[in-house]
């Protein structure tokens, strides 16, 4: 028997889920208007069988045998609201319509005339001979109302269970997902532990060696070698939960530009402005924001096609935020394509993977409980992205958020903790 993926398939599920809720409520909605209606006949020959009654205990030439007959079908009909109305529409009698108790005979008379309403858009009269011409008028029992009303409670039930169903499913593909990307991170940061801790003995050996002494290349790959450790600090990390502390973002930025401007496109030059340079400290994890930066830059080279301009504004923002832009002039984001951007999977590149701004937006919302989105985008002139960061610490939104001084008493913590055991 062939292997069936449930999570590629996860479109055909849907599709078969609905139908069979739909074939179950429309089964349940044609027959139970199939006993409706042969309900309502019944109903209407048991009226019928309540006129003639009236009729013969009207006539006085009946047996009291007869009489006792039709008095007990005539008691028979307590279920019944019926209203018996002359030639000219006037209303004569009532019987099994509730009125309250002690109104006025104006009172009586207008909620008759209302039932009466309601009745003849119900069902025909019944023409009945009590000398003259009069007309029976008269409403469903209570019980074919319930029937009427059955399939759409019905239905109701079903769609909440095909809802929860539904919600249960989604829920176990995202977190089985979720356990696949961190088991899939983790692994990855294990792997890449033993060609680093190789390559740092390398940089030592030419670094040792008086024949690269001043070769420029060593720094460089001193400063990839730290990039690499930093990104297997953040495959390690992720699927915990990242500890926060207070940083300035402006000179951490300052390196990210630094690092990358000599690894991109020569044509492509990124600028930091900032309205001040006394810019407040926000809570971040360090590792983890830089990777937002370099996702965000990286996708604005790849927009610009490797020439243009990237420019990142830093501006304090109100309520105790830090407020960043960052602007590309490169091919803009199609309108139709705005609200799917941040959605995993979602690429317009060839390549790629379409993680780099899910992640981003993971990050800075779930992790730092900040704010990322597109802030305003033509096509053909470019891209602003916009981050909103706190710059005071929420302790139920942030309960692992660090001052410096708490950082810092922290590592001497752990330090002492080392020393002691070593």
């Amino acid at each position: 028997m062939p292997f069936i993926n449930i999570y590629t398939a996860n479109s055909q599920y849907k599709v078969i889920v609905f139908l069979i809720a739909l074939l179950i409520g429309s089964c349940s909605v044609f027959y139970t208007d199939f006993l409706v209606r042969q309900l309502d006949q019944r109903e209407r020959q048991q009226i019928e069988l309540f006129v003639k009654s009236q009729q013969f205990l009207v006539n006085e030439n009946t047996s009291e045998e007869t009489n006792f007959v039709f008095q007990e079908i005539s008691r028979a009909n307590e279920i019944f609201p019926v209203i018996l109305v002359n030639s000219a529409g006037e209303i004569q009698a009532s019987r099994n319509v509730k009125i309250p108790e002690g109104v006025s005979r104006e009172r009586e008379q207008e909620i008759l005339r209302r039932e009466l309403g309601k009745m003849k858009e119900e069902h025909p009269p019944i023409v009945v001979n009590y000398g003259e011409t009069n007309y029976i008028y008269y409403s469903n029992s209570y019980l074919i109302t319930q029937l009427r009303y059955y399939p759409y409670i019905q239905l109701s039930v079903i769609g909440v269970f095909v809802l929860l169903g539904y919600l249960a499913f989604s829920y176990s593909r995202k977190a089985e997902q979720n356990r696949v990307w961190v088991g899939l991170a983790k692994e990855t940061a294990h792997q890449l532990g033993t060609p680093l801790s190789s390559l740092m003995a390398w940089i030592e050996y030419f670094k040792s060696d008086p024949r690269f002494a001043d070769d420029e290349v060593i720094p460089e790959l001193e400063k990839d070698v730290e990039r690499l450790e930093m990104i297997t600090a953040r495959f390690s990390n992720i699927g915990s939960v990242p500890t926060l502390k207070e940083e300035n973002v402006l000179p951490m930025i300052q390196r990210m530009v630094v690092y990358l401007q000599r690894r991109i496109s020569q044509k492509v030059k990124i600028y930091i402005t900032t309205e001040s340079e006394n810019l407040p400290g926000v809570f971040i994890n360090r590792n983890l924001f830089d990777w937002v930066i370099e996702n965000l830059c990286k996708n604005a080279v790849d927009a610009m096609s490797g020439s243009g301009e990237i420019r990142i504004h830093l501006r304090q923002g109100q309520q105790h935020k830090l407020v960043i832009d960052i602007t590309d002039t490169g091919k803009g984001i199609a309108k139709q394509n705005l609200q799917r951007i941040f959605e995993p999977g979602f690429s317009t590149k060839k390549r790629g993977w379409g993680l780099g701004l899910t992640l981003a937006k993971r990050i800075v919302e779930n992790y730092h409980k900040g704010k990322i989105y597109v802030k305003q985008s033509e096509q053909g002139k470019g891209t602003t992205f916009r981050i909103i960061l706190n710059t005071v610490p929420d302790e139920a939104s942030h309960p692992a958020a660090l001052t410096r001084e708490q950082a810092e008493n922290r590592h001497r913590t752990e330090t002492r903790g080392v020393e002691s055991e070593d």
